[in-house]
C-alpha cells in the first residue's frame, strides 16, 4: 500500500509519536509519505526511507490565507503521488483533509477527543459537519468513543489503542543532579495549561527526599526546589524513562498518552489524574493509580508505592502484563491495517 500521513505539527507530542511509529514500522513493506507543517523534530525520528513533505501553511490557528493555500497544497500532493490511503491525525488536518481528499480512502484518529470537546469546543460543528467524509474515524479509548458519540458522532467509529516499540533499555544513562536521592519520580510532557506542570512542582515540595524529574519543557526553568530537575525536550526522552522509580503525570485532559503507555513497556508503576482514558490502562492498586487532581493524593500514593517494595514489583509487573498484552506497536499497526483494507 503507499500511504499518506498528514499532521499538523511537526514537534514531538502523542499524535506525532503514532505518526512515527506507525510510518517507522510500516515502511518496510509499504510506501510511506508524511506530510506535516512546521520544521519540528519529528522529522528527524521517522526512517530515512520514508517520503517527507512539508507544507509551512498548515498550522493551527485558523488562517484564511494559510489554510486555503494548504488546501491546495494537499490537493497537489494527492494528484503527484495518488495514495491508497489518506491517515489524517489531530482536529485541524482532520477538517483540512476531510475537505479535500476523497472520502473512500480517508482514517481519520482523534488522538484525544477531549482537546475537541473541552479545549477546542469551537470545531465541534466542523467535526458533525464532516463525520461522514471519510471512511473511518479511530479513537484511542473506550472513554473516547463515547464521548464523540455523545456529541452525535456515531458512525465508522473503531477503537485502536496506541503502541510502543519495546523499549530498548540503555545503558550508561544518566540525569544529573538525581545522584543525590535513591528514588526518581519521572514527568515526560510538554509544559502547556493542560499538563499540570504547577502541580509537579508542588508534589515535589511534599516529598523533599525524592527526586523529580520533568522532561519536555520549551524553556530553562529557575527557582524550582532542589528536587525538581527541569529538562527541555530530549531526543528518545523515554529511554529515560528506565532511570525512574514511578512515572506520574498530572494533567488536565487526555486520551490515553503515549508517555503512559512508554512507562508501562519499561514495567513502571503509574500515577495519574483520573481523566480522559487512563483508567483503561493504569488500573487502581494493579499498576497504578488514577486519582484527583490533588497534590496531597499524589504524594500519598508515590509514598506508598516506594516505601513498600512488594507493592512496587508488584505494581512494575502488571506494567509490563497490561502493554503486553494491549500496547505493542505489532497490535495497533495489525488493527490499523484492518482499517486501511476495509
Amino acid at each position: 500500500m503507499k500511504i499518506l500521513h498528514v499532521i499538523t505539527r511537526s514537534d514531538l507530542g502523542g499524535a506525532q509519536s503514532v505518526v512515527i511509529n506507525l510510518s517507522n514500522y510500516m515502511c518496510n513493506d509499504h510506501e510511506i509519505i508524511v506530510a506535516a507543517g512546521e520544521n519540528g523534530p519529528m522529522w528527524a525520528e521517522l526512517d530515512l526511507k520514508i517520503k517527507k513533505v512539508k507544507i509551512k501553511e498548515i498550522v493551527r490557528p485558523i488562517s484564511v490565507l494559510n489554510d486555503f493555500i494548504a488546501l491546495y497544497k494537499l490537493r497537489k500532493l494527492y494528484n503527484d503521488i495518488n495514495p491508497d490511503i489518506i491517515h489524517l491525525h489531530s482536529s485541524k488536518i482532520g477538517v483540512l483533509g476531510r475537505l479535500v481528499f476523497p472520502k473512500k480512502k480517508i482514517v481519520y484518529s482523534v488522538h484525544g477527543f477531549d482537546s475537541i470537546r473541552l479545549a477546542y469546543r469551537k470545531f465541534l460543528p466542523l467535526e458533525r459537519l464532516l463525520k461522514n467524509q471519510c471512511k473511518a474515524i479511530v479513537l484511542a479509548s473506550n472513554y473516547d468513543k463515547q464521548n464523540i458519540i455523545n456529541e452525535r458522532i456515531k458512525d465508522n467509529l473503531f477503537i485502536v489503542h496506541n503502541g510502543v516499540e519495546t523499549s530498548k533499555h540503555e545503558t550508561d544513562l544518566f540525569i544529573e543532579g538525581t545522584e543525590k536521592y535513591n528514588k526518581i519520580i519521572l514527568c515526560i510532557a510538554r509544559i502547556s495549561p493542560q499538563k499540570r506542570f504547577k502541580s509537579y512542582i508542588e508534589i515535589a515540595k511534599l516529598l523533599p527526599q525524592y527526586a523529580f524529574v520533568w522532561i519536555g519543557a520549551e524553556k530553562k526553568y529557575t527557582n524550582l526546589p532542589e528536587n525538581v530537575i527541569c529538562l527541555e525536550s530530549l531526543p528518545n526522552a523515554k529511554k529515560y524513562i528506565k532511570l525512574a522509580d514511578v512515572f506520574v503525570l498530572p494533567t488536565n485532559y487526555e486520551g490515553i498518552p503515549i508517555t503512559i503507555i512508554d512507562a508501562l513497556s519499561f514495567g513502571k508503576p503509574v500515577i495519574a489524574s483520573n481523566v480522559g482514558g487512563i483508567s483503561e490502562i493504569v488500573i487502581n492498586n494493579q499498576n497504578g493509580y488514577v486519582v484527583d487532581n490533588e497534590e496531597a493524593v499524589f504524594a500519598e500514593k508515590i509514598k506508598y508505592i516506594l516505601e513498600n517494595d512488594n507493592v512496587l514489583q508488584k505494581f512494575s509487573k502488571k506494567s509490563l502484563e497490561i502493554f503486553n498484552e494491549n500496547l505493542s506497536i505489532q497490535k495497533m499497526v495489525y488493527k490499523y491495517t484492518q482499517i486501511y483494507q476495509m
